[in-house]
């Protein structure tokens, strides 16, 4: 079976190697706006099915299976995104610092004209930090391609003081919720073949 991840994240590739999955990347062209009043886990269901509809289409091939997904992070209802400047980084921490956040991920797997999208919700609380330290990891890099600007696999893992959830979908693919998601398209990822 075709297997393709919609995605250009290297963190969602490397959880699907992870796992032992065989899989091509295509990253589709597809609009992610919408409407930001609705709750949390409808804006990454949304976005994550706009994804799977635009590699669908963009592979040609109906009986390939379709992995997107998208994941966002929310502080007290708002989204807090990827930050464009050393500032927006700096008041993403700030606002991080000493306080609980929750990451969400909308799922989409798709094949042939089934398609089905469920969410996890990940809660992860940071200790305070003070400005010496998020300073100190903003020139580090980290910050600029992940959504609330830190990545929990890199050096923020030091701010992180618990984690309510899939650990994996803090990094931006809840693998539990993906297993069980495959398994119902077919996929089986343990098989008698592979344990003799």
């Amino acid at each position: 079976m075709r297997v393709i991840l919609a995605s250009q994240s290297p963190r969602r590739r490397q959880l699907l190697e992870q796992i032992g999955l065989e899989f091509e990347i295509l990253v589709p062209e597809a609009d992610e706006s919408c409407d930001s009043a609705q709750p949390p886990e409808e804006i990454v269901r949304f976005i994550s099915r706009k994804k799977a509809e635009a590699a669908r289409d963009l592979a040609g091939d109906r009986e390939a299976l379709i992995i997107a997904a998208d994941t966002m992070v929310f502080l007290d209802g708002a989204r807090l995104g990827k930050p464009r400047s050393e500032a927006e980084a700096f008041a993403m921490l700030s606002a991080l610092s000493g306080r609980t956040h929750q990451v969400r991920t909308g799922v989409t797997v798709s094949r042939g004209e089934r398609m089905e999208t469920r969410t996890e919700t990940t809660s992860v609380a940071f200790r305070p930090l003070n400005q010496d330290e998020i300073w100190g990891y903003i020139r580090t890099g980290e910050p600029f391609d992940k959504a609330g600007g830190y990545g929990v696999q890199g050096k923020a893992a030091l701010f992180v003081r618990k984690i309510e959830g899939d650990y994996f979908n803090v990094m931006g693919l809840p693998l539990f919720l993906l297993g069980g998601m495959l398994a119902d398209f077919g996929v089986k990822l343990f098989s008698e073949e592979e344990l003799h």
